[in-house]
C-alpha cells in the first residue's frame, strides 16, 4: 500500500525514509528478503549524537518478538507497578493546577527529594488532546524542571511535529499536548525508578490525567507501560494494538532516548504514531474500536 502524503510528512519530520515505489521490484525483494515489508529506513535525525551515549534508565531492556500470537496474549500484573495509595490519590483527587503543582513542588514522600535540584511538573496545555507519558526526568530536565529535554526532547518534538503537535500549546484543541513523566523527580545516576517511588509519585500523575481529560495517552518507556497498564510485559509485546487507561485509548510506545540508541525501532515508533493519530481519529468520529482495559 503506498504511503499517503501525511505518512510522508511524519517520516520527514522522524528522520525516516521510505522505500523506493512499489515499481521499484528490486529493492522491495531485498527489503522483504530482510524481514521489512514497506516499512520505513531509520535514519539519524538532523543533530542527533552519534557518539555520547544516553542513559537508558528510561529505555525498555528486551525485544519481545512481534506477531499476532504476542499480541493476542493478555498482560499479566507487574509487581513492580504497585498500586498508588489509595489515601494519597484521595489527598490530591479535589486539587486544581496551581494546587497540583505546588503539592509536587513540596513533595517529601520519598527520598528521590533529597538529591534533586527541583521537581519535573510537566509542560503543555492543561486541557490537551493529547498526553505524552515519559517515565522519569533525567539530569537535563532536573536543571531546567521541564519533561523531556537534550536529544531525547529533540527527538519526541520531532515525533510531536509529525503529528502536527507543539509542547508550546498552541493551536486547536486537537493539535494541544501536555507532557509529563511518571516520576517527578531524577532517580540519582539515571538509575531506574524503584517500585516504592513510582508507588508514592503515581498520584500525581493521576491527577494530571483527570485534569487534562485528554483524548488519547502516548505512554513511552516501560515504566510508564507499567505504571499505566500493571503489566511487565515488554514493550515489544504491548505495542501495534490499542490498550485503555480509565476509557481513554492508549498507545504504547519506546522512549526517545532507546530510540537514539536503536535506530532501527524508530520505523515501529513511526507506526505506533500512526496508530495513535487513527485513534484520534476515530475518536472525533465517535468509532473508536474495543483494545485491551485496564480497570484502575
Amino acid at each position: 500500500m503506498p504511503w499517503s502524503d501525511r505518512q510522508r510528512e511524519m517520516l520527514r519530520e522522524m528522520g525516516l525514509r521510505v522505500w523506493p515505489p512499489a515499481g521499484s521490484s528490486t529493492q522491495l525483494a531485498k527489503g522483504r528478503a530482510a524481514g521489512v515489508t514497506e516499512s520505513p529506513l531509520a535514519e539519524p535525525f538532523a543533530g542527533e549524537p552519534s557518539a555520547t551515549p544516553v542513559p537508558m534508565h528510561d529505555a525498555p531492556s528486551e525485544m519481545a518478538p512481534q506477531g499476532a500470537a504476542a499480541l493476542a496474549q493478555p498482560s499479566p500484573a507487574a509487581p513492580a507497578a504497585a498500586r498508588p495509595d489509595a489515601t494519597a490519590i484521595e489527598a490530591v483527587a479535589g486539587l486544581d493546577w496551581p494546587a497540583l503543582r505546588e503539592a509536587v513542588t513540596d513533595c517529601r514522600a520519598c527520598r528521590l527529594c533529597e538529591s534533586r535540584k527541583q521537581t519535573v511538573f510537566g509542560v503543555g496545555h492543561p486541557r490537551a488532546h493529547w498526553m505524552i507519558v515519559g517515565e522519569a526526568p533525567g539530569a537535563q530536565e532536573d536543571e531546567q524542571g521541564e519533561p523531556f529535554v537534550g536529544a531525547a526532547g529533540q527527538l519526541l518534538d520531532s515525533m510531536l511535529r509529525a503529528l502536527g503537535l507543539d509542547r508550546s500549546a498552541k493551536g486547536e484543541p486537537a493539535e494541544r499536548v501536555f507532557i509529563a513523566n511518571t516520576l517527578k523527580c531524577r532517580p540519582p545516576g539515571n538509575r531506574n525508578p524503584q517500585p516504592d517511588e513510582m508507588q508514592r509519585c503515581e498520584p500525581f500523575l493521576v491527577r494530571q490525567i483527570q485534569l487534562v481529560q485528554p483524548r488519547i495517552i502516548l505512554a513511552m518507556g516501560r515504566f510508564a507501560v507499567q505504571a499505566l497498564l500493571r503489566t511487565s510485559e515488554p514493550i515489544g509485546r504491548l505495542r501495534g494494538r490499542p490498550h485503555r487507561y480509565q476509557g481513554v485509548p492508549l498507545v504504547v510506545t519506546y522512549h526517545p532516548a532507546y530510540l537514539l540508541r536503536n535506530l532501527p525501532d524508530k520505523a515501529r515508533a513511526w507506526e505506533d504514531l500512526c496508530l495513535a493519530a487513527d485513534l484520534m481519529d476515530a475518536a472525533a468520529s465517535g468509532a473508536v474500536g474495543s483494545g485491551t482495559e485496564q480497570q484502575r
